[in-house]
């Protein structure tokens, strides 16, 4: 069967937005955010979004478009994902689906849980947890409610240990159970995945130098605008990789050349979380092994031959 969406993932500096302009003047296609941190406003040298020419060669959807005192969910992305999917197919084009946020494409591909909404008292009481017994206070009522959706939570993972309690005192019943019951949102039958996967060395040697080339071009402008804002330092968008070590920076707790450090020490540990998750969710996808750009293009050259019945020449 011939498929009709893209999805390109692959870890942070990879190459995937050189890589989804190629696709999308091979298969007449439109660009689809698929990164949580890329959604919001405010952030684009922090969260690497395409810059203005880039966004000129193909229609993109979904960059910058959230203010960063905004709250976007895995829940919320969908909606507005799956909206523009549709409508780019209604225009006879093809949607392709670019970025790093594993959760994203498995909301796609295996569903939502149909949790209800979390009463403003649940909350409270998640959180008051957490500031009195910590992480472990979490962990341990979350495994008590919940053991399934526990498990798959590595580490201290504050929020996702917080939803799962959350969820199943408002729903009664355990994420788990709830995500058992979910539908896919797109067709995976007409789906594309690619993902990039090369060398982890040299992929942190980029890392480390695109984050020089971030501080060069005003990265640290950026983060005092969003400092001036003084916002909750809970929101999604105060954690993008890279941002906390500069915010640091401002306050004088850390010297300019302590934060960029540390933030090059953050982006590698992203990108291996990234290679993890791809590997384990989607073993089965081909991969683009290369680094250079014109091997990349290459490479996907050839996984779009055999998967779209109408490539440009």
């Amino acid at each position: 069967m011939s498929k009709s969406i893209l999805i390109l993932a692959g870890p942070t500096a990879s190459g995937k937005t050189a890589l989804s302009l190629h696709a999308a003047a091979r298969l007449d296609g439109e660009i689809v955010n698929a990164d949580s941190m890329q959604i919001y406003a405010g952030l684009p040298l922090i969260s690497a979004q395409p810059s203005k020419p880039e966004r000129s060669a193909a229609p993109h959807h979904l960059f910058g478009v959230l203010d960063p005192a905004e709250r976007c969910s895995v829940g919320r992305w969908a909606k507005l994902a799956l909206e523009a999917v549709n409508d780019i197919q209604r225009r006879g084009r093809t949607p392709i689906l670019v970025g790093g946020t594993g959760l994203y494409f498995k909301a796609l591909l295996d569903g939502l849980a149909p949790a209800p909404p979390i009463p403003e008292d649940i909350a409270e009481a998640v959180e008051a947890m957490f500031q009195s017994g910590g992480v472990e206070a979490l962990r341990a009522e979350a495994e008590r409610l919940d053991p399934e959706a526990s498990a798959r939570i590595a580490g201290a993972d504050k929020q996702r240990l917080m939803r799962v309690i959350a969820v199943a005192r408002a729903a009664g019943a355990p994420l788990s159970v709830l995500q058992s019951k979910t539908e896919p949102l797109l067709d995976a039958e007409r789906v594309q995945g690619v993902v990039i996967q090369p060398d982890r060395d040299a992929l942190y040697t980029r890392i480390e130098t695109r984050f020089e080339q971030m501080i060069a071009a005003g990265a640290l402008e950026e983060a005092r605008a969003i400092a001036a804002r003084q916002l909750d330092a809970s929101l999604p968008a105060l954690k993008a990789v890279g941002l906390p070590p500069l915010l640091a920076h401002l306050d004088g707790e850390l010297t300019l050349n302590e934060a960029v450090e540390i933030a090059k020490r953050d982006s590698r540990r992203y990108a291996k979380r990234q290679f993890t998750w791809f590997s384990n969710q989607h073993g089965g996808w081909p991969r683009i092994t290369a680094l250079d750009p014109a091997d990349q293009r290459a490479e996907l050259d050839g996984i779009l031959s055999d998967a779209f019945a109408e490539i440009a020449p």
